[in-house]
């Protein structure tokens, strides 16, 4: 399987500063907005841009919780081996907030659209975004498009697009397989 490289390590680090950037420009203090990474890709760039926006942009006490969709999302019957939930991490109210829901790649929107009946569970935000660090605007099964998007890449047909973080396999990447 051949793979190539869409974007190197420091080019995912210039992106998630810019994603940082956009979400000052629109949401100034945060105080009524909260931070969702969803499980299990999710949680990479958001805890990212959480500490970027903490660390070198000085915004106190963002809140970030992390969404678990795998028994909202409507294929989780369809797949030949047990799905693994992930952990569910807000402890704090999404109700009447600004709730910023962020994802590494944006596919076919199933997802998206699993984390909008999913967040349901804590209650009704008065606001929902999305940031995602990958579109893929060419394979859209849902009418769902983000308001903050790092890089769009157009894959066609069988190719996949694979987004690698340090935390997990030891180096930032973008990869088209």
């Amino acid at each position: 399987m051949s793979q190539k490289i869409l974007l190197t390590s420091t080019e995912v680090n210039i992106i998630l500063h810019r994603l940082a950037c956009q979400l000052i420009e629109k949401h100034l203090d945060f105080s009524n907005t909260v931070l969702i990474g969803l499980q299990p890709r999710g949680g990479f760039p958001a805890r990212r841009i959480k500490q970027i926006l903490e660390d070198e942009y000085n915004v106190p006490e963002i809140q970030l919780g992390f969404l678990d969709i795998t028994f909202f999302r409507d294929d989780f019957r369809r797949h030949d081996k047990p799905l693994e939930a992930n952990r569910t991490e807000i402890d704090f109210l999404v109700e009447d907030r600004k709730v910023v829901f962020i994802d590494d790649v944006l596919y076919t929107g199933r997802s998206i659209r699993a984390a909008l009946t999913a967040i349901q569970s804590f209650r009704r935000p008065s606001e929902k975004e999305l940031q995602v660090l990958i579109d893929r605007p060419l394979s859209p099964h849902l009418p769902i498009q983000p308001d903050y998007r790092g890089r769009q890449v157009d894959a066609i047909n069988d190719e996949k697009v694979r987004v690698h973080w340090k935390e997990k396999e030891g180096e930032d990447g973008v990869y088209l397989i």
